[in-house]
């Protein structure tokens, strides 16, 4: 096989593990800790990161599903980049080093 079809590939399983992690995430995490964060609620970040880790696992780069990989992998990156710094924040304290 071309190694370009295995870099896709992995590419294509590394982005639904993401995508898992922060579905994981954004399950267990505090239900009150969304709204101190000023973020969205809990059900409604675990339904975005569910439905975008099942189109990263079900749509493929090369095909005509890319159209959906994209905009799913952009939100699973706004949790982690987003959400989840802030969630951590409003749990844990900030911290200063």
């Amino acid at each position: 096989m071309l190694v370009s079809v295995w870099v896709l590939a992995v590419i294509h399983w590394g982005s639904a593990l993401v995508g898992l992690f922060a579905f994981l995430h954004a399950l267990f995490q505090r239900s009150d800790a969304y709204p101190a964060a000023d973020r969205k609620t809990k059900p409604i970040w675990a339904l975005i990161t569910f439905g975008a880790t099942l189109a990263l696992a079900l749509f493929w780069l090369q095909d005509a599903g890319f159209i959906f990989w994209v905009p799913a992998m952009a939100a699973v990156l706004v949790y982690l980049v987003d959400v989840r710094p802030r969630l951590n924040e409003v749990q844990r304290g900030k911290r200063n080093w």
